[in-house]
């Protein structure tokens, strides 16, 4: 077994060992430390730094329709704070400020941990004989972050300067939503004057040779449908029960579900990100095993599709409710009425400056579209284009499960590509967006 000590370890492998290990994880992540690793990351790289402590918008400047339930309703008057919520901006000037910028955005927080199910401590960031670093967040993307920061260590000390701004963008509570992380900053004077071009954002891991790259994502629905029906005693037969109409409702969502699923076998040129997904998560109601409930919930994860036409799909939702019978209704908990796609033309300078790099170094790039939720939506909903991409192929899919590892062969690969990819990002010439 490999030791967690640093002799003759890559000094980037180091820092992202000690990034690591700060216990960022929800629900209680440690934001302090964070902030202050990358600070000190700021002053030695000779970069600015700005700490932007996220606010909610007044009532009224909302630019999105939906959010947890409990955000609905803004008080009016100046925007809230959300306490410790701190968006952390690094920032290399461009010899042309003119110019619109480049953003690497990544997320500081991680998601919790099974320890007992854990080779090693999920803190430890262990590194076994092998090189692979065990950790949460080396995939899911603390990994991107050090990435970015030291592919600029890189550049910087070989004296480049670009005409583009290069930002680098640590945000906070990506994994619950963003909504107070990138869903506020978005809305902020100090993102506006980041006069943001362009951005990179996590992508996901690819088993192959190949590296993925994602344009658009679907739209997250968090439903939840309630029925209500006669109550009663648990020994009878009674008519019009909530239960009953629940189950109406759940085998509806449940026969799309499988059509969808078999549209996705069917073709195998159709990944998921190009289907709706929707899963059963939650079943509430009833207060005893002899008490029929007068009150049942079913709730739903639905993953929409960007080409899907969302209020034809919400009017299916409200036909199955419909037919289900009286006292049936839905609400939305999340509803992400913003898709958006980011251009893979060849003729979009950004789109040719990205391929172009990864044609030069012989990456094939798979195109999709990302299955879940990133922070990447935020930004193309105020028009700011964004690719999903984490440099790590050969490597399994791991953000979220146990044992989360990364090859440190992949991880330093992973700065060439960013070293590359950055001149030619905040090198694009002039464009009319940009006047």
């Amino acid at each position: 077994m490999a030791s967690p000590g640093r002799e003759g370890e890559h000094p980037s492998v180091t820092l992202f060992r000690q990034y690591l290990r700060i216990r960022t994880v929800q629900p209680e992540p440690d934001y302090g430390a964070a902030v202050a690793f990358l600070e000190e990351r700021a002053r030695q790289l000779g970069l600015g730094c700005q700490k932007v402590e996220v606010s909610r918008a007044p009532c009224g400047e909302r630019t999105w329709a939906w959010a947890p339930r409990p955000a609905l309703n803004f008080p009016p008057g100046p925007p809230q704070v959300a306490p410790g919520r701190v968006v952390t901006v690094l920032t290399w000037p461009g010899t042309n400020p003119k110019l619109s910028s480049l953003l690497l955005n990544s997320h500081t927080d991680v998601v919790p941990v099974s320890k007992e199910y854990w080779s090693h401590d999920p803190f430890e960031a262990f590194k076994d004989a092998e090189g692979y670093i065990y950790a949460r967040g080396a995939q899911d993307m603390k990994c991107v972050g050090i990435q970015y920061l030291e592919a600029v260590r890189r550049l910087k000390a070989e004296g480049h300067h670009f005409p583009r701004t290069i930002h680098m963008t640590f945000v906070p509570d990506e994994e619950i939503g963003g909504h107070k992380g990138m869903e506020l900053f978005v809305q902020r004077p100090e993102f506006k004057a980041l006069k943001a071009g362009f951005a990179l954002d996590e992508g996901l891991a690819n088993p192959t040779d190949a590296f993925t790259v994602f344009y658009s994502e679907r739209s997250p629905w968090w439903v939840r449908v309630t029925s209500t029906g006669k109550p009663g005693h648990g020994s009878r037969f009674i008519e019009d029960t909530a239960a009953e109409k629940l189950h109406k409702v759940v085998g509806s969502v449940l026969a799309f579900r499988e059509k969808e699923r078999q549209r996705l076998q069917a073709n195998p040129h159709l990944k998921l990100g190009a289907v709706t997904s929707v899963n059963l998560t939650k079943l509430e109601g009833g207060m005893a095993y002899n008490v029929v409930p007068a009150t049942m919930s079913a709730s739903f994860d639905f993953r929409v599709a960007p080409d899907v036409d969302l209020k034809a799909f919400e009017e299916q939702l409200r036909g199955w409710c419909q037919a289900a019978g009286q006292g049936v209704t839905f609400e939305f908990v999340q509803k992400w009425t913003e898709p958006r796609v980011t251009s893979t033309d060849d003729s979009d300078p950004w789109w040719a400056a990205f391929s172009g790099v990864c044609k030069d170094m012989r990456l094939t790039l798979e195109q999709e579209i990302f299955p879940a939720a990133t922070d990447s939506r935020y930004l193309r909903a105020v028009g700011v284009p964004a690719l999903g991409f984490s440099p790590m192929n050969r490597t399994p899919v791991l953000l979220h499960g146990h044992d989360e590892r990364l090859h440190e062969a992949v991880f330093l690969r992973g700065i060439d590509i960013y070293t590359r990819l950055l001149p030619a990002l905040a090198s694009v010439p002039a464009l009319p967006s940009d006047s």
